[in-house]
């Protein structure tokens, strides 16, 4: 164990500073049911966007970027699109502040500004409440089995297990420090509300920053003009349709790796990506800690300036850090043990073990302890938003509209806190059945989100789309994204890709199928609703009828005729996004004519964006 005292301190003191935190800020949590959920609506945009980038810091997804670059090089800056990650490009020019218009407390109560009241807005409120809790709860398992491998790097159990009174099988080591860890998420993120959270985003946010910077130099100084060990196509950001990425004559292992994960197909996979990416981005947020985020901004302006903040804070830090570990690894490959116990007790080597594997050989005492604060504390915040989010739900869509509309105050609070409990309670559970942090993501951002799109999409785009046409839509894609690793598992031969993704096509039609039923074979909704909505989010799409009746109460009214304009701009801020992705890939490896044509491209879009996006959200 390479773990010395200064760097067990700077972990103590960071622990003592989330629970003073959590305790400093339980007063003002505790004044009021939105001071606790959104922070009062007063936190300024820019430490929204800090804490809501430092929640996408999380550790598992810093862990399969470090890995997946070691394994593709410059290709693997496309695979987070499965996610999309450029959706926030989309909320920065419009959604967001579509979203924020609504006044509306959580993405469920969103439901009733668009549908209005009814039998079928009550089961669209129903299946927006259950699939953003599935959604957290997936992505609570999915932090928690991450944070355990990467915590069994650097507290081996051998150390450890003289000191307890009981013993724990090889293959639930993880598991256990994944729970303890966890623990002082919750105390911190449960008592201080919203508030605390983003204050303890901030304060992580410039540990990150700091240690991110600290390993990417580390890399640069190693790798000193050495060639990396990779092969040919490592460099390459192109593609073509295959991935073409052998390993034999330098690490073999890796071979089995890129067959496992079933990325070979690279330029089907990019299509399916876009495909599905740019429907899921029209769709709107997610229910989860960046919807709640964007809700609690104080206007619709701000809610758009935090989007883009996001990128600006995530994306050079993060992939400062990740290059800097993938670098390190790379050049230090013999020196790590990958080695890992799978659940029939057979030895296999797992790179989702290259992160900590690296730092816990490569990062010297005192820069150790920083680095491995700031990962645990990147686990605290994506954990901690997400457990805010699903309280969220809890407590305004179940507790206060359905068990105890008249509930007071004391009653509120303790649910917030009971709510809390059961969620991570449960989270645990499902951590403990999941196979990989890689098996757990590719589930939700190929199968969970694929039975999202269609309803949500529709809901912004299109007037006559009703809450039965909604409810119906998410219940059927729902269902067919819970049902697809069985029917993936049960009948290897029809469904022979191995990522959920490809089946995206199938899971939009199941969902298409349902929102269009349930739409034509229902009445659509109220005109009053309708017009309210519209003139106060203004969306762009196909809501003739309803700007005729809008625009007769109201000669003055005006369409919105921003869709050229919006699309050019997502454009742009895509081509800046992964920009800011690369750029910090090219400075490590000192590709310095690459650096200089990014910085130029990046410039560009910078100037367009001010122009055509930042200057009208003031005028």
């Amino acid at each position: 164990m390479k773990l010395h005292f200064l760097d067990f301190a700077i972990i103590g003191i960071y622990l003592l500073v989330i629970i003073y935190i959590g305790l400093r800020m339980r007063r003002q949590a505790q004044s009021s049911k939105e001071e606790y959920l959104m922070g009062g609506k007063s936190l300024p945009w820019y430490m929204l966007g800090l804490s809501n980038a430092h929640d996408m810091f999380d550790i598992s997804g810093t862990m399969w970027m470090v890995t997946i670059l070691f394994v593709y090089g410059l290709k693997s800056v496309w695979l987070p699109w499965m996610w999309p990650s450029f959706n926030q490009v989309f909320l920065m020019i419009f959604l967001s502040g579509w979203l924020r218009r609504s006044n509306a407390a959580t993405g469920a109560e969103w439901i009733h500004s668009r549908f209005g009241q009814g039998r079928g807005v009550a089961q669209s409120h129903a299946v927006v409440v259950a699939f953003a809790l599935i959604g957290c709860l997936g992505f609570l398992a999915y932090g928690f089995i991450g944070l355990g491998k990467f915590v069994e790097i650097f507290l081996p159990w051998e150390y450890v297990a003289p000191y307890l009174p009981f013993e724990i099988a090889p293959k639930w080591v993880a598991h256990f420090y994944g729970i303890i860890f966890t623990l002082f998420a919750v105390f911190y993120s449960i008592l201080g509300g919203m508030k605390g959270i983003v204050l303890g985003d901030v304060v992580m946010y410039a540990i990150m920053t700091v240690s991110a910077f600290c390993v990417g130099g580390i890399a640069m100084y190693h790798l000193n003009g050495n060639n990396l060990p990779v092969p040919a196509d490592w460099y390459a950001l192109g593609f073509g349709w295959n991935m073409n990425m052998d390993w034999t004559a330098i690490i073999p292992a890796v071979n089995q790796k890129v067959a496992e994960d079933g990325y070979s197909l690279f330029g089907l996979l990019f299509m399916m990506m876009v495909f599905k990416g740019v429907l899921a981005s029209l769709a709107g947020p997610l229910p989860n800690y960046d919807m709640q985020k964007i809700l609690s901004t104080k206007s619709p302006q701000e809610a758009s300036k935090m989007s883009g903040f996001v990128s600006v804070v995530l994306l050079p830090v993060r992939y400062t850090m990740v290059t800097g570990f993938a670098v390190l690894a790379l050049l230090f490959y013999d020196q790590m043990n990958l080695s890992a116990v799978d659940a029939k007790g057979s030895t296999f080597i797992d790179f989702e073990r290259i992160l900590p594997a690296a730092i816990n050989n490569l990062i010297p005492t005192g820069l150790l302890g920083l680095v491995l604060t700031g990962l645990i504390a990147a686990f605290m915040g994506t954990f901690s938003g997400t457990l805010n989010a699903a309280q969220s739900y809890i407590v305004n869509d179940i507790y206060l509209k359905h068990i105890n509309p008249q509930a007071g105050h004391r009653s509120i609070l303790m649910m917030n806190y009971s709510s809390g409990l059961a969620v991570v309670l449960i989270s645990f559970v499902l951590g403990f059945y999941a196979g990989s942090v890689e098996s757990i993501l590719q589930w939700i951002v190929g199968g969970l989100y694929g039975g999202y799109v269609a309803a949500n999409v529709f809901k912004w785009y299109w007037w006559r789309f009703n809450a039965s046409g909604f409810f119906w839509g998410m219940a059927t894609g729902i269902v067919a994204a819970l049902a697809l690793p069985t029917l993936m598992a049960t009948f290897p031969d029809i469904f022979t890709q191995k990522l959920p993704i490809f089946y995206f096509p199938l899971l939009l039609a199941f969902s298409l199928i349902g929102c269009l039923a349930g739409t034509l074979l229902n009445p659509p909704t109220e005109m009053s609703t309708l017009k309210s909505f519209y003139a106060q989010v203004r969306p762009w799409g196909f809501w003739g009828p309803v700007y005729d009746a809008v625009k007769a109460e109201d000669p003055t009214f005006q369409k919105n005729l921003n869709f050229g304009k919006d699309m050019s701009n997502v454009l742009v801020g895509i081509v800046a996004q992964i920009s800011m992705t690369v750029l910090p890939i090219y400075f490590i490896l000192g590709k310095w004519s690459s650096t200089l044509i990014v910085v130029l491209i990046l410039t560009a879009c910078t100037v367009i964006l001010k122009r055509r996006w930042w200057d009208p959200l003031h005028a």
